[in-house]
């Protein structure tokens, strides 16, 4: 086994490398900018040493490789010293395809949201079945307690009948040749949340493409990442990239109600394809898995597989996009071979990821929430779908643009009308923010207010928020530890 150091090693992806790594009986250290729960928690419990900075003296002499993520580039003090100093390097991406996928039939779920949620059900629903599935998750798994493991290895990892998605010996012949009355695999699964933002500075192809998945979930695909692709043309390549890598025996589970994922499939498809979506919204084609909704606010639905009710979910997870990534996992779990009406009754204590609108904690009557946030279809969905569990209660956001796009100014214009759930917001505008914030908190509806740092914010939420009231922390990043420092205000 070799001595692994993992540039960017609090993220939640490469956090996830590093427990596998572990778990694989490498020796792992590594370092990071920016290190906060949950993932600087998950490393301090596997034991893996970290430091703050990326500092050149950080990596270790006796180091055998180097992982680098993506939120670095050339300029960054480690990555001069790695490339001066002539030692091996890799992405995470391409260590996970090298190390941890082969013999694996890999499921690989992408889209612009709910993929960290997606991911998870779908491991979940796995786990349910007696299946022991592998996994890489971004975030930690509330029900796993982490964010990364091996899962059930084949027998012959590297064997010769074995391909870069897994096992082909094990599968009757109707499976290779893509009959959808058959599983695509019943073998070794690896659930991998499959991201298109970029792999490394020396790779720039988007993470998903190394990945050769069996099973590829297509949840939803909107624009994003305007630090790296230019329009939604380029973003909607990169996903027809990976639709060209998936098998013919394999499968494609897409939403059926996206346009922007009908224009990719169009794009030229080989792979047998099952549609997914609301059983109320218009779709492109015919839908073979829908969702009935039995709650208004998502805690409910029935699932149905070409127009037959297969079971009813009951879960406490909110909206109507959380109803679509678990329709999609089911669809996914069923195209492995996994009996769905058999695991439907488990997802009724699913308890999903931390940081998806995950309550941290009541104080004086005020329940407080910490999302992970990045783009305002996101925000919009979650504040729908907390509004229909919580009525006419109040709903206060705190929010920080924290996500590159965000930072850029990318979905400044769609900001505002995506907080119109909320009845006040307070907005963090810090100083080095490229745009002006004001014209958005303007155009908020309802009561708005706009802070310099994270002290201000706390204080501002203190003299607006009320017992009986939600209380959102919205971001992708630490916020300051912003939720856990009001609940803490709150007490005291």
């Amino acid at each position: 086994m070799s001595k692994l150091h993992i540039l960017g090693i609090a993220g939640t992806f490469m956090g996830g490398v590093a427990a596998l790594a572990r778990e694989l009986g490498h020796a792992v250290e590594g370092s990071d900018q920016a290190i906060y729960p949950p993932m600087s928690t998950q490393l301090e419990t596997l034991g893996i040493p970290f430091s703050q900075g990326y500092l050149a003296g950080n990596i270790s002499d006796d180091c055998d490789e180097v992982v680098v993520g993506n939120a670095l580039s050339r300029g960054n003090p480690a990555v001069e010293a790695v490339l001066d100093q002539g030692r091996k390097y890799t992405s995470g991406a391409q260590w996970l395809a090298e190390n941890v996928l082969p013999g694996r039939d890999t499921i690989a779920v992408a889209g612009t949201h709910g993929k960290t949620t997606t991911t998870t059900i779908l491991a979940y629903l796995l786990e349910a079945a007696g299946r022991n599935p592998g996994f890489l998750i971004g975030g930690v798994a509330e029900d796993f307690g982490v964010s990364a493991r091996i899962g059930g290895l084949p027998p012959h990892p590297r064997g010769a009948s074995f391909g870069a998605s897994g096992a082909t010996h094990h599968l009757p012949p109707q499976a290779r040749e893509g009959n959808l009355s058959q599983p695509a695999a019943a073998g070794f699964p690896f659930v991998v949340e499959a991201d298109e933002y970029d792999t490394a500075f020396f790779d720039k192809r988007s993470k998903f493409v190394h990945y050769r998945p069996l099973v590829a979930i297509l949840n939803n695909l909107e624009y994003d990442h305007a630090d790296i692709f230019p329009d939604i043309a380029a973003i909607q390549r990169q996903f027809h990239h990976l639709v060209r890598t998936v098998p013919q025996r394999g499968r494609l589970i897409v939403n059926g109600q996206d346009a922007r994922l009908a224009e990719v499939l169009a794009m030229g498809c080989w792979t047998p394809v099952e549609r997914f979506g609301l059983q109320d919204e218009s779709a492109d084609a015919p839908l073979d898995w829908s969702a009935r909704l039995l709650n208004g606010d998502g805690s409910a639905f029935a699932v149905l597989h070409h127009g037959n009710e297969i079971g009813a979910v009951r879960w406490p997870m909110l909206g109507r996009h959380n109803v679509l990534n678990g329709l999609a996992a089911l669809a996914a779990a069923h195209a492995v071979g996994v009996d769905i009406a058999a695991v439907i009754p488990a997802l009724a204590d699913f308890r999903s990821v931390k940081r998806r609108l995950e309550v941290i904690g009541q104080a004086n009557g005020i329940t407080i929430y910490d999302d992970f946030a990045h783009h305002p279809t996101a925000i919009q969905t979650t504040l729908q779908g907390l509004r229909a569990k919580v009525g006419s209660a109040r709903i206060v956001v705190a929010m920080e643009p924290r996500s590159n796009s965000m930072r850029l100014g990318a979905h400044a214009d769609a900001l505002a009308p995506s907080l119109d759930g909320a009845d006040a917001v307070v907005f963090l505008h810090r100083p080095e923010l490229a745009w002006d914030a004001g014209s958005v908190v303007a155009a908020i509806r309802g009561q708005a207010h706009a802070v310099a740092d994270a002290d201000a914010l706390i204080a501002m939420l203190k003299t607006i928020a009320g017992a009986g009231d939600h209380v959102v922390f919205m971001s992708n990043g630490g916020f300051d530890g912003a939720p856990r420092r009001f609940l803490a205000a709150l007490d005291g």
